[in-house]
C-alpha cells in the first residue's frame, strides 16, 4: 500500500542509509567507511547542520562515562549488597570509544581538543551515604577498571577536592567523596569532526531533510524523506537503515512495520539545568560532581555539579531538573507522544504508568517546584551559591523507553538496541549512557547486521585494539 503511494517518486540507490546526524550516525558511517570504502552512504538530518539534538554540548553531562562517579550505576539492594557490575561495564563500552577516537586523532581525521581534563567525583552527605560510598569503594577499589579510585572524608582533602562546594559548610553533617581522573568531553564537536570526515569520503549528509516513511519492497528498504526548504520528496532505496534519531527514533521504528517493534513505546521527559558563566565562581570547581538521586527518585534525575566547557568557554552546570513534555526532541512537535501510540503499544503504556506511578510523582513535583525550591536542591551542593551568578537553561529531551517484559509494561532507563530479524535495519532507543558508549553501540549494530569476515575483524581489532575482548562484568 504505501509503495502505490510513492510510485511517482524517482528512486535513488544507496547501500546504507541513516538517520540522524548526531554522535550515533556519524560513529556507525565514519566505522562502515573505515571497514566498507566502496559502499555508498547517506545520513538524513531535519535539523540544519549535526549534533542538534542530544549530541549538542547543551543537551547532555558531557560525562565520559567510565562509571568512577554515577552512583546510579553501582545500586544498593534491601540488604546492602552493592553491584558494580553496570559501572564496569559501561567503563569498558566507554574504553571503546576513547580507543576510537585516539585512533582517529593519531590519522589526523578529528581533533584533540575533543577532551577536557576533569575530575570525576562521586559526592554524598548524611551517616547513611557516606557508608554506601565508603563501602562502594572498597568493592571497586578491587577491580582492575577502578583500583585507582581515591575516597576522602576529612575537611582538609575535602577543601582540597571540592573547595567550592565546601564554602558555606559547618560541619555538622558528614560528606564524603570518591575522585578519579576523568574527561569532559564535547560530543557535538566530535560530530561535527566525523561529518567533516565524511564529506571528504563522499557521504552525503543532507541537512533540513526529514524521513516521513520507510518500507520494506522484496529484500531492500525504501526511505521518504522531505526536503524542509522546498517541502519535495525524493525516495531512497538501501539495504540497510539505522534509526539514530534520538527521542524521534520510535516514531520511525514504529514506521517500519517490523515485527520486532511491536510492544515498545516512548515517554518523554524534558530536562533544564542552571548555567553559571561566573569565571570567579567557575575558577573554584574543576570537577564533574555527581550525587544520589532522592529517595523515591528515577535514576535519571541524579544531580551532578559540572565544569564544562562549551564553546570554547568554561562554565558550571547544575542539574538536570527534571520536566513533563510530549515532544520526541527538543526541537520536535507537541504531538509527537500522541502519534507514537498504536494499538500493540497503548497496553505496555497503561501498564508501565500504573506501575510506576512514583516516576509520575516525581515529575508533577518538579513541575511545581518554584524556582525558589529548585534553586534549594543546587544549595545542597554549593552552599553558598548566589542566584544572581545562575541562569535556567532548557536542557535535552529524552524518551524512555517502554517495553513489554514476561507481559508487562517496563520502563528501560538505559538504551535499547532493536534490529530486524534480517538485520535490514536497526534502531537506537533511549538515552543514558548513550553517546559515551557509541563506538559500543555501534559495534553491536555492524555484529548484529552485518557478516564479517576475518578481513574486517582484522581493520576492527586495528581501530580498536580491545575489539573482541569480552565486555561483560558478568
Amino acid at each position: 500500500m504505501k509503495e502505490s503511494k510513492y510510485s511517482h517518486l524517482k528512486k535513488t540507490e544507496t547501500d546504507a542509509f541513516l538517520i540522524g546526524a548526531g554522535i550515533m550516525s556519524t560513529t556507525l558511517a565514519t566505522l562502515l567507511v573505515e571497514l566498507f570504502p566502496d559502499w555508498k552512504i547517506q545520513i538524513s538530518e531535519r535539523r540544519n547542520s549535526g549534533a542538534q539534538e542530544s549530541s549538542s554540548s547543551l543537551n547532555n553531562a558531557g560525562t565520559g562515562h567510565s562509571g568512577y562517579c554515577e552512583l546510579n550505576y553501582t545500586p544498593e539492594d534491601a540488604n546492602g549488597n552493592i553491584d558494580i557490575s553496570k559501572a564496569i561495564n559501561v567503563h569498558k563500552a566507554f574504553s571503546k570509544s576513547e580507543e576510537f577516537w585516539q585512533h582517529l586523532i593519531a590519522s589526523g581525521k578529528i581533533k584533540s581538543d575533543i577532551y577536557t581534563i576533569s575530575k570525576h567525583i562521586s559526592f554524598v552527605t548524611g551517616k547513611k551515604d557516606v557508608d554506601y560510598l565508603r563501602r562502594r569503594w572498597e568493592i571497586m577499589a578491587k577491580s582492575d577498571e577502578f583500583a585507582d579510585l581515591e575516597y576522602y572524608t576529612t575537611n582538609e582533602d575535602l577543601l582540597k577536592q571540592i573547595p567550592l562546594m565546601m564554602e558555606g559548610r559547618n560541619g555538622s553533617n558528614p560528606c564524603a567523596i570518591t575522585v578519579h581522573d576523568g574527561y569532559d568531553i564535547d560530543y557535538g564537536k566530535i560530530t561535527k569532526y566525523f561529518i567533516e570526515n565524511l564529506h571528504q569520503h563522499h557521504v552525503d549528509v543532507n541537512t533540513n531533510h526529514e524521513v516521513i516513511d520507510l518500507y520494506k519492497l522484496g529484500n531492500k528498504w525504501n526511505v521518504i524523506q522531505k526536503n524542509l526548504g522546498t517541502n519535495e520528496l525524493s525516495k531512497i532505496e538501501t539495504k540497510f537503515v539505522f534509526i539514530g534519531a534520538g527521542g524521534a527514533a520510535i516514531t520511525l521504528l514504529e514506521k517500519s512495520e517490523i515485527p520486532e517493534a511491536k510492544g515498545y513505546a516512548g515517554f518523554p521527559v524534558s530536562g533544564e539545568w542552571l548555567i553559571c558563566d561566573n569565571q570567579e565562581v567557575v575558577a573554584k570547581h574543576f570537577s564533574k560532581v555527581y550525587g544520589r538521586p532522592s529517595v523515591g527518585s528515577p535514576p535519571m534525575s541524579t544531580p551532578h555539579l559540572d565544569l564544562r566547557t562549551i564553546n570554547g568557554k568554561q562554565c558550571l552546570l547544575f542539574g538536570p531538573y527534571a520536566g513533563m513534555s510530549t515532544k520526541f526532541l527538543k526541537h520536535g512537535s507537541w504531538t509527537d507522544f500522541f502519534k507514537s501510540i498504536r494499538l500493540n503499544n497503548i497496553g505496555v503504556l497503561l501498564d508501565a504508568g500504573a506501575r510506576n506511578l512514583g516516576l509520575t510523582k516525581y515529575l508533577i513535583n518538579e513541575l511545581i517546584k518554584s524556582k525558589a525550591a529548585r534553586f534549594n536542591v543546587l544549595k545542597e551542593y554549593y552552599p553558598n551559591a548566589n542566584p544572581k551568578d545562575w541562569k535556567a537553561s532548557v536542557a535535552g529531551q529524552r524518551v524512555q523507553v517502554i517495553k513489554k517484559v514476561n507481559g508487562k509494561g517496563v520502563i528501560e532507563f538505559g538504551t535499547e538496541l532493536v534490529t530486524a530479524k534480517d538485520g535490514s535495519l536497526a534502531c537506537l532507543l533511549g538515552a543514558s549512557p548513550g553517546a559515551a558508549t557509541s563506538v559500543k553501540v555501534m559495534l553491536d549494530v555492524i555484529e548484529t547486521c552485518f557478516t564479517l569476515d576475518a578481513t574486517t575483524k582484522e581493520k576492527l581489532a586495528a581501530m580498536i585494539p580491545t575489539y573482541g575482548k569480552r565486555i561483560s562484568a558478568k
